[in-house]
């Protein structure tokens, strides 16, 4: 056991959660890295020193085994990163009741979880914790709601742990991620570019092509501002909901199609 902190990532074996992973571990935290596959946890403990620890946080008997693989290899806790999530298409009026009972386990119930498995440890160090939502938790888009309800819902239970357990020290803030890189973007940009003719890669141009910054995130992005979240350069940052997704819920969608009339000409620059 050494001075280091100590984190456990959900999630962690691909995408946002392996970013992190490495984030941390650059960092300086000692990191857990959960989630339901062995093989890509293996590989990211492989390349950064984390531990794995094959966990469904939906499953109480995970949970406990989760955190206290993290206090039998370290003897403390410290940072909470709640990422694992499923999206599964649908409106309301589409989706099976399976396909709402998977995201809402995933994306919340299981977060909510560990939470409460964690906070007496997290209590003790003064830590925090990140819930990893996204951009569709603060708009609302054609064909997602199980999953914007579910990733809303995260959002407020990190609000309300902030607002529950500030007073005691403990820290909680959620982000939300717009389209970022990653193995389960990548799936979607094939099948939304498959259906217009288009690479994946024109279809992440399509995509972001009214986001202010024209481009998905990488998901090292979306971990350093994680790292920093768990970090005391954030001491005065808690229920914090937090777009990390380069000025895409900025736009006015009712603006869209002067925008897109627009694009290609150049910004006016004026004159001095």
């Amino acid at each position: 056991m050494g001075n280091q902190p100590v984190a456990i990532v959900t999630g962690g074996g691909s995408g946002i959660g392996s970013a992190t992973a490495h984030q941390l571990r650059a960092d300086g935290w000692e990191v857990i890295i959960s989630g339901r596959r062995p093989e890509p946890l293996q590989l990211i403990a492989d390349q950064t020193g984390a531990v794995p620890v094959v966990a469904d946080t939906y499953t109480q008997s995970d949970v406990t085994k989760l955190v206290e693989s993290a206090l039998e290899r370290f003897g403390s806790l410290d940072g909470l990163v709640l990422n694992a999530g499923v999206v599964r298409t649908g409106s309301a009026g589409e989706l099976t009741d399976q396909a709402w009972d998977e995201m809402m386990s995933t994306n919340l119930t299981g977060p909510f979880r560990l939470a409460r498995k964690a906070l007496p440890h997290l209590l003790a160090s003064r830590g925090a914790i990140v819930g990893v939502a996204s951009a569709a938790a603060l708009r609302a888009t054609r064909g997602i709601a199980g999953y914007s309800a579910s990733k809303a819902g995260l959002t407020m239970l990190m609000q309300s742990i902030a607002v529950d357990y500030g007073p005691l020290g403990v820290r909680a803030n959620a982000i939300c991620p717009g389209w970022t890189r990653t193995e389960m973007a990548d799936m979607e940009m094939k099948e939304y570019g498959a259906d217009l003719g288009l690479s994946p890669e024109e279809a992440y141009r399509t995509a972001t092509s009214f986001v202010p910054a024209r481009r998905p995130a990488e998901a090292t992005e979306i971990a350093q501002v994680i790292s920093w979240l768990l970090s005391d350069k954030a001491s005065y940052i808690t229920s914090a909901v937090i777009p990390v997704d380069g000025g895409m819920i900025s736009v006015d969608p009712g603006s869209l199609g002067f925008a897109a009339r627009t694009a290609a000409e150049p910004a006016n620059q004026g004159t001095a």
